[in-house]
């Protein structure tokens, strides 16, 4: 049997190919969008993709398999389970708990393992050849390492109300029968440290059946409603684009025959594309940015977590403009197309040949902590929190009103023109998003704070532990 593990650090996703080298058959589970991976790693350990499959309908990213399937001819395998309103509008071979089928010798036997969502199957995988019982699980976002899928997805992203509780239920009762297992079988988790599928998620890319029973706080709680309770507190904020990724993976959507190639634009071009209501993102470093940059550029830096904060930030209705190096702009288009923003039409390099030519630059106010701590003590500026819900009932800077940076373009209204915004996050790439944000839409002073929470911190001033109001939508 032939494993490869296909992983994107931006997104935390994994992908799985599991081949048969015997006839040369092989299957791929979760596919990124960007399939050419998969399509060369068969050519090389010479397999054919086959059979492509899905655990659930994916609110985190957009999957390839449609894309793959237009390249290869595979047939697509996925969930009937869930009831009608969980059913994916095009043609598959439709799966459900009991089904299995074979890629060449390695059997794939289905369970149905709801509670993330309520169509979610996970595949037991048996190499025949060489035994009779199962040696790996696939386990897409049921079980992770160390973590277990949040079923309050549906209900907190896509806006379906009364599936939270409903969905922590039927995650107690999947967790009952995955327990059931042989400890020596091999969980294939759908993601791992840093995605938003749960709230404690592990680095280890692996895990076991045993292990997790021993070290995951999920399968060691025997009582449902202390289950039902655990699972729901504590969960990050859903980003706002995952109900647009549920509505295009269920359903007819344009399939790519090939990744956009933006060209790079003269400033004559970036100025039409800016005038014909194209969003310009900066992916410079944060002190790049600001230092000088396009007035309404939106900086959101080229680091691991650039598709999530594109996802919070970007609209799916407008073409894209990067600042970005060219030799970075491949990279950066794969990511984008990996949440649906296929709307990449160009990029610049820097903002050099901008500013040469006279044009106007803006710059990003920056404040140390120790200079902020300072002028609390006789302005009136307004000190904006833009961190996580879970992080600032850990502790924040007094006084400060918290709206996740993600949710600022939903809570325009809350905030004022007129008035001085200071704004922090941990460490200050969250905020410089934010603060390009605010520029972005007419607010004239906004000042970043550098280093974030985290420097308020090791500067050792106060912290404080009080009540705020905490803005989640």
């Amino acid at each position: 049997m032939f494993f490869r593990m296909v992983y994107d650090k931006g997104l935390a996703q994994a992908s799985y190919i599991i081949g048969c080298q015997a006839t040369g058959e092989a299957l791929v589970i979760d596919a990124k969008r960007d399939t050419d991976e998969y399509v060369q790693i068969a050519a090389e350990e010479k397999l054919r993709i086959t059979h492509i499959a899905e655990t659930h309908i994916h609110a985190d990213f957009l999957t390839g398999s449609r894309e793959l399937a237009r390249q290869t001819g595979a047939e697509l395998y996925l969930s009937n389970e869930g009831g009608a309103e969980w059913q994916y509008a095009f043609p598959h071979i439709a799966l459900r708990d009991g089904s299995s089928f074979m890629v060449g010798n390695v059997n794939i036997d289905v369970w149905h393992t709801p509670g993330h969502t309520p169509e979610h199957i996970s595949f037991l995988i048996t190499d025949t050849k060489n035994s009779d019982v199962p040696v790996m699980m696939a386990t897409g976002d049921f079980v992770f390492v160390g973590d277990v899928g949040r079923p309050d997805l549906l209900e907190r992203a896509a806006g379906y109300k009364g599936t939270m509780e409903r969905g922590a239920r039927q995650m107690f009762y999947s967790l009952k029968r995955f327990k059931t297992l042989p400890d020596f079988v091999q969980i294939l988790p759908g993601h791992g440290a840093g995605s938003a599928c749960g709230k404690s998620l592990g680095a280890v890319p692996f895990s076991t059946v045993g292990y997790e029973k021993l070290t995951n706080w999920a399968l060691k709680i025997t009582n449902e409603e202390e289950f039902v309770n655990e699972i729901l507190r504590g969960q990050p904020e859903p980003p706002v684009y995952f109900a647009m990724m549920k509505m295009l993976n269920k359903s007819e959507r344009n399939v790519l025959s090939s990744l956009p190639e933006p060209r790079k634009l003269t400033i004559a071009d970036l100025k039409n594309a800016l005038s014909d209501g194209a969003m310009l993102v900066d992916t410079r470093g944060k002190l790049a940015f600001a230092g000088g940059h396009i007035p309404g550029s939106l900086n959101i830096q080229d680091n691991n977590s650039f598709s999530t904060w594109a996802g919070w930030m970007l609209s799916y209705n407008k073409p894209i403009v990067l600042v970005a190096p060219e030799h970075r702009v491949n990279t950066l288009v794969r990511a984008l197309v990996r949440i649906g923003l296929d709307s990449v039409v160009g990029f610049i390099s820097d903002i050099d040949e901008w500013s040469y030519l006279g044009n106007e630059t803006q710059m990003l106010e920056q404040i140390h902590v120790r200079d902020l701590h300072q002028t609390m003590l006789i302005s009136n500026m307004e000190l904006l929190d833009v961190r996580a819900r879970t992080e600032v009932e850990q502790g924040c800077i007094g006084g400060a009103e918290h709206i996740h940076a993600g949710y600022l373009p939903r809570n325009l209204e809350r905030l004022d023109k007129s008035k001085t915004y200071v704004i922090y996050c941990a460490g200050g790439d969250r905020s410089s998003i934010a603060s390009s944000f605010l520029q972005q839409q007419g607010f004239k002073h906004v000042i970043n704070v550098v280093g974030g929470f985290n420097a308020w911190k090791e500067a050792e001033l106060p912290i404080a532990m009080e009540e705020q109001e905490l803005v989640s939508a």
